[in-house]
């Protein structure tokens, strides 16, 4: 994921208590030949440091590259005090958008195959003395994690919820809900049925509704000046929903959408969508990761 660990003695200066320090388990591509094997390779490291043993646990789905956002990772661990494990598996050396282009399917089988592993091992531990599992992904990551705990499987044992951000325009799941939102709802900040499940947010938090979550609670963090989430073929010749009436706060209301001019500008967006400030496109605020994680974990105080 990246060298720089947070410390015990940093994460119990800022919590005030005595803290733990966080698991991070990850396997590189060139630790096993094949995905099944890295990923039993992740669950069996992931059993001998005690990971089973933290109150909470994340699979966790890297970018193209094999990479984990530390905007997500660090809020997570100082929420709980270090009292987590995080889970990853590489699939690619490319970035998000170059692997999207060449074989996005590489992070949908990861995910399923490194949530098979440990979910499988999760669900033979006693339901009161196991930690709280959720998945995570990014960009791509996000791309394969939003199927990777499928339904019919976790069904009988349900997993306790998932932060997803800046998921890309393939994404099945994310464009099935987005497509089927409340009437009203913008495309950018979509709401979904009674919000019981899935929630949407941006900028601005807009997890606190007041309503009432269910069992499994998953959030979606976008920002609608992400290319990378907006961007479609249709933009070619169909002016997007994103578009029409309410704009996001990060839209320029001088953008215009034109056959074919539009299309390329946004598609000419998507290489260069980290390289904007903190908050906007495709780089992720650790403040919005924030409000999922609290919203999706309810962690205690």
């Amino acid at each position: 994921m990246r060298a720089h660990v947070s410390t015990r003695l940093q994460l119990t200066d800022f919590a005030g208590e005595d803290a733990k320090q966080p698991l991070r388990v990850y396997a590189g591509l060139r630790t096993r030949p094949t995905q099944r094997q890295r990923a039993e390779l992740v669950l069996e490291e992931l059993k001998r440091a005690g990971g089973f043993e933290r109150s909470v646990l994340v699979v966790a789905t890297p970018t193209g590259t094999g990479w984990l956002d530390p905007s997500a990772v660090d809020t997570l661990e100082y929420l709980h005090a270090g009292d987590t494990a995080i889970v990853s598996m590489q699939y690619s050396y490319l970035s998000s958008w170059l692997t999207i282009m060449a074989d996005p399917n590489q992070s949908r089988e990861t995910a399923r195959v490194l949530f098979e592993e440990i979910y499988g091992h999760w669900t033979t531990l006693p339901r009161d003395n196991r930690p709280k599992l959720y998945v995570h992904g990014l960009s791509l990551g996000s791309l394969g994690s939003e199927i990777s705990a499928n339904l019919f499987t976790i069904f009988e044992d349900p997993i306790q919820g998932a932060v997803w951000s800046g998921p890309p325009f393939p994404s099945s799941q994310w464009a099935t809900i987005t497509k089927m939102r409340n009437p009203g709802t913008p495309a950018w900040r979509p709401e979904f049925r009674d919000g019981a499940m899935v929630r949407f947010t941006g900028q601005k938090n807009s997890l606190q509704s007041g309503k009432r979550w269910g069992p499994i609670r998953s959030v979606y963090i976008q920002y609608a000046s992400d290319p990378m989430v907006f961007f479609s073929p249709n933009l070619l010749f169909h002016k997007p929903e994103w578009l029409i009436g309410e704009r996001g706060p990060d839209v320029s209301p001088y953008l215009e959408w034109y056959p074919i001019v539009t299309f390329l500008q946004i598609a000419f967006d998507l290489p260069m969508a980290t390289s904007v400030p903190l908050g906007y496109g495709h780089n992720y605020s650790p403040a919005n990761y924030l409000d999922a994680w609290i919203a999706v974990m309810a962690p205690a105080g």
